[in-house]
C-alpha cells in the first residue's frame, strides 16, 4: 500500500481503489445506457494517469490500473440494469468514500477530489456529440459533480508553514 494510505484499513484502501470504478459506471450509465467508448476510455484513462498524472497519485493508480478492466466488467454484471437503482447504489458506495477520504492527509485527499472530478468529466465527454461537442447528457451532467463526495480543500500555503 502506497506510503500516503498507511492510515487506512487494508478494507478502506480497496474501497477507494473501487471508486473510478464506481464513478465510471455511475457516468456512463446515468443515462440509461453503459457506452464501450465510455467504458474503453475509462480503461484507457485510468492507464496514462498511472504514468503521467498526479505525482502523489501515482502509485494509487498504477494499483487501480492493475485490475481496473477486470473489476470494471464485474460491477457492470453485478450492478442493477434500471437505471435509478444502480445510481442509489452507486451514489451510497461513492458516499461511503466521505469518512475515508476524511483520514487522509488533506493534500492527498483534495488531489482524489480533485481528481475524481476530471475522471467524472472525462468519462462523460467519452461519447456522443460532434468531435465531442455537447457531448455530456444532461443525466451525465446531473451527476458528474459527484455531490455525494464531500469536497476536500487544501491550500499549499500550508506546506510553507511546516
Amino acid at each position: 500500500m502506497n506510503y500516503d494510505f498507511q492510515n487506512l484499513s487494508v478494507y478502506e484502501y480497496e474501497r477507494l481503489k473501487m471508486a473510478l470504478p464506481w464513478i465510471t459506471v455511475l457516468i456512463a450509465g446515468a443515462d440509461g445506457h453503459i457506452d464501450q467508448a465510455e467504458i474503453s476510455w475509462a480503461e484507457k484513462l485510468t492507464q496514462i494517469r498511472s504514468y503521467s498524472g498526479s505525482e502523489l497519485l501515482e502509485e494509487y493508480y498504477m494499483e487501480v490500473d492493475g485490475s481496473f478492466s477486470e473489476v470494471l466488467k464485474s460491477l457492470i454484471e453485478e450492478c442493477p440494469e434500471d437505471t435509478a437503482t444502480r445510481n442509489e447504489l452507486l451514489y451510497e458506495e461513492l458516499k461511503s468514500l466521505n469518512p475515508i477520504l476524511q483520514k487522509l492527509h488533506p493534500k492527498i485527499g483534495s488531489a482524489l477530489y480533485k481528481d475524481f472530478l476530471s475522471f467524472a468529466k472525462h468519462i462523460a465527454q467519452a461519447s456522443g456529440g460532434v468531435l465531442r461537442f455537447f457531448s455530456i447528457s444532461p443525466e451525465e451532467k446531473e451527476v458528474m459533480g459527484l455531490e455525494m463526495i464531500e469536497p476536500i480543500h487544501y491550500d499549499d500555503e500550508e506546506d510553507l508553514l511546516h
